[in-house]
């Protein structure tokens, strides 16, 4: 899951230099859709920025940022099949893998989607781009980035959940002083601390005897003389 999220790191640095040069991607495409006289239909599919840049390109500039959209694109196409690999996942999980499948298929008509807020890419472009020519080759790189965001997010938490869980039912460790080996190891310690005691007190007793002073006599006195 780390190199996972590591990965996701790397793309997403990419794509803010990336986002910094819209204006330029944006030209980009007008001008090799102008040498392929394809200024009707919208930009629509990987596949068709892939055509403009291998067979209508002629701008060292513009082929730059064409190879840097498509770059993202097969970047985030591999770390997508890398999560369907890390953990199989749930229905949630599951669904948002195939979201970014679809979004990055080739082939995948991508002309009706729209990055929203907080992403501003769509705002960026003239009213008449955003509504029909670039709105949504300029959404695709981030709405995925977007979902394999949310989806590590939601399996950090799912395995955050299940461990969280496994400590809970775990069985409780019996304290060292409760285990059977503990008392039968305690009967013998009580009764030798016993014996101790007792030796200790008749060496005592024989200290005593042996060392106590003779009690003095009274001084002797004629009888009847009290």
């Amino acid at each position: 899951m780390n190199e996972v999220v590591e990965t996701l790191r790397k793309i997403e640095q990419n794509y803010k230099l990336f986002q910094q040069q819209q204006f330029s991607f944006v030209r980009a495409l007008e001008h090799t859709r102008e040498e392929a006289h394809d200024l009707v239909r919208p930009v629509s599919s990987i596949t068709q920025v892939q055509c403009y840049k291998d067979h209508h390109c002629y701008n060292a500039t513009d082929r730059r940022i064409l190879n840097m959209f498509i770059s993202i694109c097969n970047d985030l196409r591999n770390l997508c099949q890398k999560l369907e690999t890390v953990h199989p996942g749930d229905s949630v999980s599951n669904s948002l893998l195939e979201k970014c499948r679809v979004l990055l298929n080739d082939s995948n008509d991508f002309t009706a989607i729209r990055a929203t807020y907080p992403h501003g890419v769509v705002n960026y472009l003239s009213l008449e781009e955003a509504r029909h020519r670039y709105g949504g080759v300029v959404s695709l790189i981030p709405i995925v980035i977007d979902s394999m965001s949310e989806w590590i997010t939601y399996m950090k938490r799912h395995v955050l959940y299940k461990v969280s869980r496994g400590r809970g039912t775990s069985k409780k460790e019996t304290p060292i002083s409760q285990t059977p080996s503990a008392v039968h190891l305690a009967a013998p310690t009580s009764i030798s601390n016993k014996r101790t005691v007792q030796l200790q007190e008749k060496d005592f007793q024989t200290y005593l005897a042996e060392n106590q002073r003779p009690q003095q006599k009274a001084p002797w006195r004629p009888p009847g003389k009290h």
